[in-house]
């Protein structure tokens, strides 16, 4: 692999790998509405956002940091009142309690409209209009939770970026393999991927934080202190368990903590590292077959991702824990075919785990994606593999990926609108 594939790879992951506060759909949200508000130049007094489908599924029911809230209404106001586009994901991390107490007094002055857009393919699509008397502002973003595809004053177009997907150098991004993920993992210069190492910083204060309180269902903590019967014991098992668990808790819950995110996910930064580093730690692997570790795993995700796009009715646990599954296989010695083993393992045993938004219980479906990845790595040292004989598994891993994106964006489409409209009629 040439330096210049290996940058190019680089840039790709530090910018699919990043900070996030709270929940990125209603964090995206408030960040098109920030925007918007800078561009307006003062306090819009309206605010009507479309989204798309699988937006308003994954903002509906989940934690906003800081808050106390669940929900769009308050991301929005507090997007207008205190959001700073700068921040980026981390777009309302100066809020503080009496800007919470203004937001909520903004959603209370019905300033705020939020629509379905239905007329649009995007499976990531947020659309803001700010009006203040005779000026309004339009801001679109698409594609990517930070890709701002249009933004218009009064008419006047500002930027139109929506001939790119999602932006920010994606054209010039490389369309990986499995094979490119694991040469480069294993070959580049620690000191190229010792960036990584920051995802496991920034992940377990999130699940430490979470362990010494209960937020959100308290998954985490129930299994890291078993109260009752000890089902799971001290081993690296429930470690990997409380931990993965515990930092999903406290992210829906909408603590005001960041997460190292993934493809746009939080969830799947967390899954796609604090099993790696569980391992590793408790394996007492060096500071090196960590990063490599966690490059594998997090590498694993973006690939897995390309084929998928960044929102699917496929719960995207399901690609975060492949990526686990196979930095853990290779901290236990496993080569690259059996690294393909893993991936084959996790495929055939938990595609079709459907997404019914970002909630509380998101660290249950975080739990058994983690704890499909132990039971997937394990056989894969082994040399046990689910063969292309059985279901959806094809020899090739680049097709059994093709076809586990084939049944997420295009088998489970109508379960992706009935769960919608169940939500939505509840």
């Amino acid at each position: 692999m040439t330096q210049d594939e290996r940058n190019r790879i680089i840039a790709l992951v530090k910018r699919e790998v990043v900070p996030a506060i709270g929940c990125t759909e209603p964090m995206a949200v408030a960040l098109a509405v920030a925007k918007a508000k800078e561009t307006l130049g003062s306090l819009p007094k309206q605010i009507v956002v479309w989204l798309s489908a699988n937006m308003l599924k994954n903002a509906m029911g989940v934690g906003i940091p800081g808050t106390g809230m669940i929900g769009l209404p308050i991301a929005i106001a507090l997007g207008a009142l205190v959001g700073k586009s700068e921040y980026s994901l981390e777009v309302l991390k100066d809020t503080t309690p009496e800007d919470v107490e203004q937001g909520k007094e903004y959603i209370a002055q019905n300033r705020i409209k939020i629509l379905q857009k239905k007329d649009t393919a995007e499976k990531l699509y947020i659309e803001v209009e700010c009006h203040n008397g005779d000026d309004n502002v339009s801001v679109i973003i698409t594609g990517a939770h930070t890709h701002f595809s249009r933004i218009a004053k009064n008419g006047e177009v500002l930027l139109d970026d929506s001939a790119s997907s999602s932006g920010d150098g994606a054209a010039e991004d490389p369309k990986l393999t499995m094979r490119m993920v694991y040469d480069f993992a294993m070959t580049a210069p620690e000191s190229e991927i010792h960036f990584i190492l920051e995802t496991a910083e920034l992940n377990k204060r999130a699940a430490e934080m979470s362990l010494n309180n209960r937020f959100g269902h308290g998954l985490g903590r129930t299994i890291f202190m078993e109260p009752k019967c000890q089902f799971f014991g001290n081993g690296i098992y429930s470690k990997i368990l409380s931990y993965t668990s515990a930092a999903c808790d406290a992210r829906m819950a909408g603590v005001k903590v960041p997460v190292m995110s993934n493809s746009g996910s939080g969830n799947q930064g967390i899954a796609a590292t604090l099993p790696v580093w569980v391992f590793a730690k408790e394996r007492l692997k060096t500071e090196e077959e960590l990063a490599r570790a966690l490059m594998l795993s997090h590498l694993t995700v973006i690939y897995i991702k390309q084929s998928f796009g960044r929102l699917s009715p496929l719960c995207g646990c399901v690609v975060a824990a492949t990526g686990s599954a196979c930095g853990i296989t290779w901290l236990l010695g496993g080569t690259y075919e059996q690294i393909v083993y893993a991936v084959k393992n996790m495929m055939a045993n938990i595609t079709g785990m459907i997404c019914d938004g970002a909630k509380p219980s998101c660290s249950l479906k975080v739990a058994t994606g983690v704890s499909t990845s132990v039971l997937s790595a394990m056989l894969a040292v082994e040399d046990e593999v689910v063969t292309p004989a059985e279901g959806i598994i094809d020899e090739d891993v680049e097709k059994c990926v093709r076809n586990m994106a084939a049944i997420g964006l295009q088998g489970m489409a109508a379960t992706d609108n009935l769960v919608l409209d169940i939500m939505t009629n509840k």
